[in-house]
């Protein structure tokens, strides 16, 4: 008898101990074979938030926009271009502006300026670098240069603008497209993409213009800046003068062969 009442409590004890070291799970129904873990459930509905978070995702990433006409803007039109041409002294100058051609733009400089004369070549031989007149000839022979360039890059850019009307309206209509015909996330991106290629190459073509206007802002320049130095060098021309030949009613027999007004 006292040997069963010793095995009894051994089989208490070690059951004890086994219902403390279990994991958190109970028979539903009264079935024993059928446990409910509430630590795997919860795991399970984490792993399927976290899913349906994903889904939610890409669903919106390949989702359409519905209305996108509120981004819309308007290319400004680039106005005509019609050179007055009365007695054929600007022949060639609108088909320059308009057009990608060095051959009309510098036909059309050379009607449309005056030219300089034979007995200039005679007449500066023997003027040394830096005097007034070389000056003047080295502005004339840089806006040569430059202004027939500056007409080419306009006439560039106005028929790069006219060609590329058709690419710029073909990207406006896909980007503002609100169908699902453009809108995945890849198609979005391959059009962010070719906006970014058109605005490089407007930024290249504008780049051309400001060169153009900086050249010819150089020119000028040079033009005041020839016409300020030739007043200083005349006033002090003058001033000494002046102090070489005495100009008071003393002296008015003597004459002054090299006054400058």
């Amino acid at each position: 008898m006292k040997m069963n009442i010793k095995k009894r409590r051994k089989w208490l004890l070690g059951g004890g101990l086994l219902l403390l070291t279990a994991t958190p799970s109970f028979a539903l129904f009264g079935i024993g074979d059928i446990v409910f873990d509430p630590t795997s459930y919860a795991s399970l509905v984490s792993q399927l938030t976290t899913i349906e978070s994903q889904y939610n995702m890409l669903k919106n990433n390949i989702e359409h926009f519905s209305i996108k006409q509120q981004w819309q803007t308007t290319l400004t039109a680039l106005k005509s271009v019609n050179v007055a041409n009365m007695f054929g002294e600007t022949g060639g100058m609108t088909i320059a502006f308009t057009s990608n051609s060095t051959s009309a733009s510098s036909t059309a400089w050379k009607t449309a300026t005056t030219p300089m004369s034979s007995n200039v070549t005679a007449f500066l031989q023997g003027q040394p670098l830096g005097s007034a007149h070389m000056s003047q000839l080295a502005m004339v022979e840089m806006s040569d240069s430059i202004s027939p360039d500056c007409i080419i890059a306009v006439g560039a850019y106005r028929a790069a603008r006219t060609q590329n009307a058709a690419a710029n309206t073909s990207l406006t209509a896909n980007q503002l497209d609100g169908t699902s015909t453009t809108n995945s996330e890849v198609q979005q991106l391959n059009l962010l993409n070719a906006a970014e290629a058109q605005k490089m190459s407007e930024m290249q073509n504008q780049g051309a213009m400001q060169a153009c206007l900086a050249s010819q802002m150089a020119v000028t320049n040079m033009e005041r800046r020839n016409a300020a130095a030739i007043d200083l060098n005349t006033a002090a021309f003058v001033q000494q003068q002046r102090a070489t030949n005495d100009t008071s009613a003393a002296n008015e027999s003597n004459t002054w062969q090299t006054y400058l007004p």
